[in-house]
């Protein structure tokens, strides 16, 4: 109605209407698809906010044909400032309360850079100062009236996978504090335990590997547990996952080795296997060769016998190089050996 109104109201007076759409986000596709042709057609001047991530809430057509502006956090002197003023506004306390600095300090910090949460602190907080027939709030009136601090954190947008990632690569690079840290605020947020799991059993194998064969095993069970047992008792086996991972040798030779290895395939170097491979568990298979010249490893003392097991055309081919890290320095010193024995043919 809005659209259609604006369109008769620009071809009858020329009169220009702005549409604002607050939380754009909360339309679906087919609704964001109707704003289409009145912003295309110049029919509104359209201007839509939204709290999540557009990329991943506003659909591309609407998206391609916007100036996209991003607001920022507010500082902690900002918010500081915030605060102050709302003291002594005639729209704010008008100066019938005194707010002491650490009380100010203390709003500040619960905030957590969201100007409205800091006005909502602030008036509970004269609101228990007056309770008690006073003017001077104090910051023990502060903690009464809020005493949790704001996590700033978003399940579906970007802090859900800005968080995610700095978990990710403080493991990744042994900083155990710091993935606490982000732990913790996944935890305070309401995260779920199982998307938390999983992302620590993919990083078991992409960025420790066979340094610690025993992560992906760390990583799994606690998955498992926390599939069964649920918040809050799950923060602390994510916890120890956590701690063992970041603490873990270091690996990602298992990860470039399978993309390797896929990327020879996608390029089309797979070729047959090698007769004496092919299944010849059948009636006819010897007759065409299959499992013909097959040397059975358990026959030869060593365990190892030197004969093709890759196609011809990655014959000889290198993807798993192991790290010097943890397991995987034995790994690569015995894995030098094998490999001798199994190309001196």
């Amino acid at each position: 109605e809005v659209i259609a109104g604006a369109r008769r109201a620009l071809a009858n007076t020329g009169k220009e209407t702005v549409l604002f759409v607050d939380e754009v986000h909360r339309f679906n596709k087919a609704q964001q698809d109707a704003l289409l042709p009145g912003v295309e057609n110049r029919w509104v001047s359209l201007i839509a906010a939204t709290t999540e991530n557009p990329h991943f809430s506003v659909i591309s057509p609407l998206l391609s044909r916007s100036l996209l502006l991003t607001l920022k956090p507010l500082n902690d002197e900002d918010i500081r400032e915030l605060v102050e003023r709302a003291v002594t506004s005639e729209r704010g306390l008008a100066s019938a309360f005194t707010l002491s600095d650490e009380a100010s300090d203390h709003l500040v910090r619960l905030a957590g850079g969201d100007a409205r949460r800091a006005l909502t602190y602030l008036e509970a907080a004269a609101g228990a100062t007056e309770s008690q027939g006073r003017s001077d709030i104090t910051v023990e009136d502060a903690a009464l009236a809020v005493d949790t601090a704001a996590v700033r954190y978003d399940r579906d947008g970007d802090q859900h996978y800005d968080v995610t990632s700095a978990l990710i690569k403080s493991i990744r690079g042994s900083d155990v504090d710091a993935a606490l840290h982000y732990l913790a605020r996944m935890v305070e947020a309401g995260e779920d335990a199982r998307f938390i799991a999983r992302r620590l059993m993919i990083l078991a194998s992409e960025d420790i590997g066979m340094a610690d064969p025993t992560a992906l095993q760390i990583a799994t069970t606690a998955s498992q547990a926390v599939a069964m047992i649920g918040f809050p008792e799950s923060r602390i086996i994510l916890s120890q996952a956590v701690i063992a991972l970041a603490t873990a040798p270091k690996s990602n030779a298992a990860y470039k080795a399978i993309d390797a290895a896929i990327a020879d395939v996608r390029n089309g170097l797979a070729g047959p296997v090698p007769p004496a491979l092919r299944d010849a568990h059948y009636a006819g298979a010897k007759k065409i060769g299959h499992g013909h010249g097959y040397a059975y490893p358990h026959n030869d003392a060593q365990g190892i016998v030197p004969q093709q097991y890759a196609p011809d055309e990655v014959d000889g081919r290198v993807y798993y190089e192991p790290g010097n890290h943890g397991q995987e320095a034995l790994i690569a010193e015995r894995l030098g050996r094998i490999r001798k024995i199994l190309r001196d043919r």
